[in-house]
């Protein structure tokens, strides 16, 4: 089966995005493209860089805005120049396969006061109960407005389970209670509606490839086309909790948009386009 992703060669450290605990870095390929780097040496390991990969390839299967995707091959080298030691030792610790996000140069920050519209709002909502994902809440949205138009970045907290024992089909029936937290939540529209129009376009088929694109020297795919496969199939309890906690967030936008207003700035520029 055929690779989900492009694989390029960094030819040049621009420089550190000093944002989060992972620090990625600028880096540009020999494609002449500029990508911010998830490094494998980081402190969350390879396990942040497959949720990253998997999520992010599963919502550009549901036709969800997401930065291009690419493997970066990493030579320890690179980081010679690097003045800071925390970075050179972050570059030599990732030498072989890291993952890359494409840089969207002057990307502006989400603000709750330009929102998505309640059923794009609704599809990234009933995305990220069904990818685990935790981390698009008002303190962190992990959006970026681009050329007027929403794009979501940086799922490495997602698919929790697999930071833990057992087998991750076992729980792939789950529910999402953290998605209460979510920064679209009181924009979104029906639930149900988004399951409508989403889960028909995954299946068995298209997970598996996706997890095939896992290099091996970060985790095994296996367990996560399993995992989500099962979840795909057993979706009914999160969509009926996210949708009680869509009525639960709208009952009071106002009040919800005024405690989204706080969210801090985004790191902006961080994808290319």
């Amino acid at each position: 089966m055929p690779a989900v992703l492009r694989t390029v060669t960094a030819t040049r450290y621009v420089t550190p995005l000093r944002e989060g605990g992972s620090m990625p870095g600028l880096v540009e390929a020999d494609d002449d493209g500029l990508y911010v780097l998830k490094f494998r040496g980081a402190g969350q390991g390879p396990k942040a860089l497959a949720a990253e990969l998997v999520a992010g390839e599963v919502a550009r299967a549901l036709g969800l805005p997401v930065p291009e995707l690419v493997l970066v091959e990493l030579d320890p080298a690179l980081g010679a120049a690097e003045p800071d030691p925390e970075i050179q030792e972050l570059i030599a610790a990732s030498g072989g396969t890291n993952l890359g996000m494409d840089f969207l140069p002057g990307a502006l920050p989400f603000t709750p006061a330009r929102p998505p519209g309640a059923e794009l709002a609704a599809d990234v909502v009933w995305f990220d109960a069904y990818v685990l994902n935790v981390d698009r809440t008002p303190r962190n949205p992990n959006l970026l407005r681009w050329h007027h138009a929403l794009w979501l970045i940086d799922h490495g907290a997602a698919l929790y389970v697999h930071h833990a024992t057992g087998d991750p089909v076992a729980r792939a029936g789950e529910r999402f209670p953290a998605i209460r937290d979510h920064v679209l939540l009181p924009f979104a529209g029906p639930i149900a509606e988004a399951d409508a129009r989403l889960a028909p376009r995954l299946d068995g088929a298209r997970l598996a490839a996706i997890a095939a694109a896992l290099p091996g020297t970060w985790v095994a795919g296996d367990a996560y086309a399993a995992h989500l496969a099962a979840r795909l199939a057993d979706r009914e309890g999160f969509v009926e909790q996210v949708e009680g906690a869509r009525r639960e967030a709208r009952q009071g936008p106002g009040e919800a948009a005024g405690r989204l207003g706080g969210a801090p700035r985004e790191g902006a520029a961080r994808a290319r386009g």
